[in-house]
């Protein structure tokens, strides 16, 4: 009888203690983690808001079978134009086509640029973006096999896979360490000595390297027909 009362409270002890671990380790899951160095986030809270949308590889872009152009037209009246690439990341083109169409980008700016890395732009003081399926490698989508080379345009997003909104980057070099691990869906075809010219403006000396001067997009515009 003593052995059996004893046996029962050694399962129970062990039953809390699993489940106390358990409760431990789902805490530490919702936490966001610093980031390592080299790495693209959201330097303000998520501008995402609603549910995640998750993705398979059969999503169809309303761009299939082409590749749109955008125009972007800075504050100083240098222009530079980005190709997208909807067959390796359809969702990402879209919702930044949709974005563009819409007059998002219009007056934001390029808020951190960093030295042999890359220029960063896209965020807004609202969050009323809705956050989207991240199409690379490391999240289970196999398609997206682009590179990131230098005038690659990509998608930032938090330490979470699907967390990107509508903040980009233009890669200035080869960023390797980002391939499979970012959803890169473009490239700047024309005006790359525009993004250059973003390396000249001073900028402040923390982790985020924030242009002293604001470097303003006056407009972003779909290239039609």
């Amino acid at each position: 009888m003593k052995k059996t009362v004893f046996k029962i409270i050694c399962i129970t002890l062990s039953l809390m203690f699993c489940v106390l671990c358990f409760a431990g380790c789902g805490g530490k899951a919702e936490e966001t983690s610093t980031s390592p160095s080299g790495s693209i986030e959201f330097d303000t809270p998520d501008a995402s808001s609603g549910e995640e949308e998750q993705g398979t590889d059969d999503y169809v872009s309303a761009f299939d079978g082409t590749h749109p152009q955008v125009i972007f037209t800075m504050e100083n009246g240098e222009t530079f134009t980005m190709e997208l690439y909807p067959e390796y990341a359809p969702r990402s083109v879209d919702n930044f086509v949709n974005l563009v169409r819409e007059g998002f980008y219009d007056g934001l700016t390029f808020h951190r640029v960093i030295d042999n890395f890359m220029a960063q732009g896209g965020m807004s003081q609202t969050a009323d973006t809705q956050s989207i399926y991240g199409e690379f490698a490391s999240n289970g989508f196999s398609q997206n096999t682009l590179k990131h080379v230098r005038g690659t345009v990509s998608m930032a997003r938090t330490n979470f896979p699907d967390s990107a909104s509508s903040q980009f980057f233009i890669c200035y070099n080869e960023c390797p360490w980002l391939d499979g691990n970012y959803a890169a869906f473009g490239k700047v075809i024309e005006g790359m000595e525009t993004v250059d010219a973003f390396l000249e403006i001073e900028r402040t000396g923390s982790e985020h390297s924030e242009p002293v001067t604001p470097i303003v997009i006056e407009s972003a515009k779909l290239v039609e027909g």
